[in-house]
């Protein structure tokens, strides 16, 4: 771990969503996370782990490479109304940073969702400042490498404390 960036291998599927489910019990409203990989990778894994620790069914997260933007309800500590929601966004079928407004984009990034994007690389220009660059790469049939940045102030220490976190957890 060197300032806001931290590189690390998951030897396992489970590894990488017990280490998305340690990130989404860091995050908050604002925050986003702009995933980049090849096909496989694991950043929809990484996402279904997000989205269990916030409180979301991690089992209804599929990639929204078709609708665009899927949004989950999540409820933290067993809450029963929603204390916040997760867009996840795949923007693999976007042909330029042009098509981005165009699915609600300033909305999902006001400050009232926790945003996951797939193919974060091709909103270029419209990706918030502070956000987490995660970076997933396929290094054998189950393990990955995933690279990740902070941009700014709070993800930087989000780097940090996830970093923290997944090496408190027992390994599935």
């Amino acid at each position: 771990m060197a300032g806001g960036r931290l590189v690390w291998e998951s030897d396992s599927p489970l590894a990488t969503l017990a280490a998305g489910e340690a990130l989404g019990t860091l995050l908050l409203p604002g925050d986003l996370v702009a995933l980049s990989g090849e096909l496989g990778s694991g950043k929809t894994v990484l996402v279904r782990g997000l989205a269990a620790g916030l409180g979301c069914r991690a089992d209804e997260v599929h990639s929204p490479s078709f609708t665009l933007v899927n949004e989950y309800a999540c409820r933290r500590g067993g809450e029963s109304a929603p204390s916040c929601r997760l867009a996840h966004v795949d923007l693999y079928r976007i042909a330029s940073e042009a098509e981005v407004p165009g699915i609600g984009w300033d909305e999902y990034l006001a400050g009232r969702f926790v945003v996951a994007v797939e193919w974060a690389e091709r909103a270029g220009s419209l990706l918030p400042g502070d956000r987490l660059q995660v970076a997933l790469e396929s290094v054998s049939q189950e393990r990955r490498r995933l690279s990740c940045e902070g941009t700014g102030r709070r993800s930087a220490a989000l780097v940090q404390h996830w970093w923290e976190a997944v090496r408190r957890r027992p390994v599935p």
